[in-house]
């Protein structure tokens, strides 16, 4: 698959069934993935594979800190992939390149990695919301003071009847602005 077929036709997929890429094949992907812009090579991420049996006691911390009523349904989130990748920012302190890119080379590599799972014929779908600050989370994926739990990339192998259309181009104009524009057209927008 070429990179703009990727690019139009990945989706997030809500269902993802087994089988999900084992960890060397993760780890191949991952190492691809790494190839993303990242100034200073710092790699500031790390992952925590969640698959099989470990799904439940992410579940159980989940449903922990869920409200009243709510833990088995935040409990059968984890049931939802195979396999739950899990992304943690480990941010390089006191380096010349600061946090936020750090932050853009960390979310260029998960988006680079999402696209070569498709590629591969597997789905995935990122899931955040506000157990990524839950302190149990974090001791349950050994997460240091400084590093931040940005999320789960759920992966699997999408539904295989689902309809998935090509995605439409979309208007991007206002979106785009040259310096020449700018300067000619004083104090106006100068976009195109």
């Amino acid at each position: 698959m070429d990179v703009t077929t990727a690019m139009l036709t990945r989706r997030s997929e809500q269902l993802l069934l087994d089988p999900a890429p084992d960890d060397n094949e993760f780890t191949y992907l991952l190492k691809v993935a790494a190839a993303a812009p990242d100034h200073g090579r710092l790699r500031p991420w790390r992952w925590v594979l969640v698959r099989g049996d470990d799904r439940d006691a992410l579940g159980a911390c989940f449903a922990e800190e869920a409200q009243e009523g709510r833990q088995a349904q935040v409990t059968s989130k984890v049931q939802r992939a195979p396999l739950l990748a899990s992304l943690v920012f480990s941010p390089v302190q006191g380096h010349k390149v600061p946090e936020w890119e750090q932050l853009a080379a960390t979310s260029g590599m998960a988006h680079a990695l999402m696209l070569l799972l498709h590629a591969r014929g597997f789905g995935s779908i990122w899931r955040t919301g506000t157990l990524v600050h839950s302190p149990r989370a974090r001791r349950l994926l050994d997460l240091a003071d400084g590093e931040d739990l940005l999320g789960w990339l759920y992966i699997g192998t999408p539904v295989p009847d689902a309809a998935r259309k090509r995605r439409e181009l979309c208007d991007v104009s206002g979106r785009l602005t040259t310096l020449s524009a700018l300067t000619s057209a004083g104090s106006g927008s100068g976009r195109m």
